[in-house]
């Protein structure tokens, strides 16, 4: 069904050159909680809405409702940031983050990733945007903070949303400066 949904989409598109987000296929799905839901500060979405062959393009919220109001704002957020929308029925291609502050710190990140982490740099991407929040469920970094500073002998708590590339810049200036 989503198939023939997108095809119709996609047919539709070539009778105007300018799209909405009314003229794209829409999946809109109710998760279902189970016991096992996820513990710490990850809650589970109750609702979730996509654009079909977007992957990335999508809405959560705890109605259907807020989450294609949410589907909305990020496709009004796509449109106002890209030079052209991909024709309803396709996808986007996917766009990773920057990772130049990371690879500008990558000998610290080596050492970084395995010892506060437990993960390999060679077998993750870590973007300028990747954040201590992204490894762990807790409601806090404080284990990590604590950890840092014994084996770096660096407060980064102060860091700004917890961003691994300016944490590895804060750890890097204050051993520069001794």
């Amino acid at each position: 069904m989503e198939r023939l949904k997108a095809f119709v989409k996609h047919v539709l598109s070539y009778r105007k050159s300018v799209w909405s987000i009314s003229d794209y296929p829409i999946r809109i799905s109710e998760q279902k909680a189970e016991a096992s839901a996820p513990e710490g500060r990850r809650k589970l979405v109750r609702w979730s809405a996509q654009i079909i062959n977007w992957w990335q393009m999508s809405g959560h919220g705890e109605n259907r409702e807020e989450a294609l109001r949410n589907l909305e704002v990020a496709f009004k957020h796509f449109q106002a940031t890209h030079e052209k929308l991909p024709r309803p029925g396709t996808g986007a291609p996917i766009e990773f983050a920057s990772a130049n502050l990371i690879q500008q710190y990558e000998d610290l990140a080596r050492d970084f990733l395995p010892r506060v982490l437990n993960l390999n740099f060679d077998q993750c991407f870590i973007s300028d945007e990747s954040s201590l929040w992204d490894f762990h469920v807790q409601e806090t970094n404080e284990d990590y903070y604590r950890k840092i500073a014994l084996l770096y002998n660096v407060d980064v708590s102060g860091v700004e949303g917890a961003n691994l590339g300016r944490i590895f810049e804060t750890i890097t200036k204050a051993h520069e400066a001794g």
